[in-house]
């Protein structure tokens, strides 16, 4: 499960691109409680959204010519530089090469060998997200594919992921956990774009858990969003939907059965 104390491998980061922040700030505001607070002059119109102090998410302002609006994941990397070279001996691409954020950390934007745009963060002063898997904050990510196989291999290459089979009724799971640190570090999924018709083109997809998957269903709808997928109960997971917000940004919402009662 996701938690705040990252490990390498692990999800420690996300922000979302709107074309139209202000906007964004709304929509994430009304149907999470979510706050927004600028990271400062020098951010280029960065900022931080905050659930109850403390952050949950980063968002910015993007023009919407060079990537449509998007929810991106970033990976904890012991070492942002080596690990854009991994990406690119795997076939992968570096998008956006590694920098300096300040103090705060090194980043960079890659893309695994099918074209779907990744961050990691090498955390310096910011470790990574306030907040994981409670009400308000991320909780799990997925990833869609063509290629099952071939992801798992390009993820394990770069950031030295393992992945696992989880059996359910109707088929298998493919689940990811950091390197050696065993299957209750797991913090997301491997799924074919042939099983899911909701879902088009590869990408990164975060679950972000909620106390209610009907109410946020109903209240994505008023604030301008779109539903994707309605909710849906998987058992021995929880209550799922798929949403996205008014400017196309896709994520998923669940409430996880291990929080009732």
């Amino acid at each position: 499960m996701l938690t705040t104390h990252f490990i390498d491998g692990a999800p420690n980061w996300i922000d979302v691109g709107a074309t139209d922040l202000d906007s964004a700030i709304s929509f994430y505001g009304g149907l999470f409680g979510w706050t927004f607070q600028s990271a400062g002059p020098d951010a280029g119109g960065y900022g931080f959204f905050q659930l109850n102090g403390r952050t949950v998410a980063g968002g910015m302002q993007t023009d919407g010519q060079q990537s449509p609006p998007t929810w991106t994941v970033y990976f904890q990397s012991p070492d942002a530089d080596a690990t854009a070279r991994a990406t690119e001996q795997a076939h992968g691409t570096v998008v956006v090469p590694p920098m300096d954020v300040m103090a705060q950390g090194r980043m960079a934007l890659l893309a695994d060998e099918a074209g779907v745009p990744f961050g990691i963060w090498q955390p310096g002063e910011r470790k990574g997200l306030d907040a994981a898997n409670e009400p308000g904050a991320l909780g799990w990510v997925e990833l869609y594919t063509a290629d099952v196989a071939a992801a798992a291999a390009f993820y394990h290459s770069a950031l030295g992921l393992e992945t696992s089979a989880v059996t359910f009724p109707g088929g298998t799971y493919t689940c990811v956990n950091p390197a050696d640190a065993g299957e209750e570090t797991m913090f997301g999924g491997i799924v074919p774009l042939a099983a899911d018709p909701t879902e088009t083109g590869a990408h990164w997809l975060p679950y972000f858990e909620v106390t209610d998957t009907d109410v946020v269903v109903s209240d994505a709808r008023n604030l301008g969003g779109t539903v994707r997928m309605s909710a849906t109960d998987i058992p021995g997971v929880g209550r799922i939907a798929k949403l996205a917000d008014p400017f196309g940004a896709r994520f998923a919402v669940i409430r996880s059965e291990q929080r009732e009662g």
